[in-house]
This record gives C-alpha cells, structure tokens and sequence, in this order.
C-alpha cells in the first residue's frame, strides 16, 4: 500500500515539531518520495543521527508502505 506525501509529513512532524518538511513525489506512484527534512533539532548532531531521527519518526513505514526515501537532513543556518 502506498503512502501520500501528507501522511510522511504529518508523522515526521509528529516527532519533530519544529522541522520544515518538504516532501516530492519521485515517481508518481506514491512510494518513491524525497524529505528534505531541516529543525534545530539536528544542531550537532551527525547527519547519520539526523537521519535516524527521521526513520524513527515513520514508525517503520520504510519496511512495508515506503520502498524508497531520498533524504536530506540539516540544522536551520
């Protein structure tokens, strides 16, 4: 089952309340997206660390409705 934009950004939100989410659709056929994904958050931390922070946030998405997530992550500057 595929995943819309929306519901990825509702659930990164969700665990990171402060980020700006910009989500696209790569394919058009809802489960090959790109995040950019930027909070304070991130602020120090690894870009490895921001990254997990965001998977958590899909609650395992990644395994079953998400196939593909072109992710980019950072700290505001």
């Amino acid at each position: 089952m595929a995943m819309q934009a929306g519901e990825i950004e509702t659930l990164i939100l969700a665990a990171i309340p402060d980020a700006k989410v910009t989500i696209r659709d790569l394919a058009g056929n809802g489960d090959h997206y790109a995040a950019e994904v930027v909070s304070p958050q991130f602020a120090g931390k690894s870009r490895v660390q921001q990254h997990q922070m965001v998977y958590q946030a899909l609650k395992g998405s990644m395994d079953s409705d998400l196939h593909a997530l072109a992710l980019q992550t950072s700290a505001p500057e």
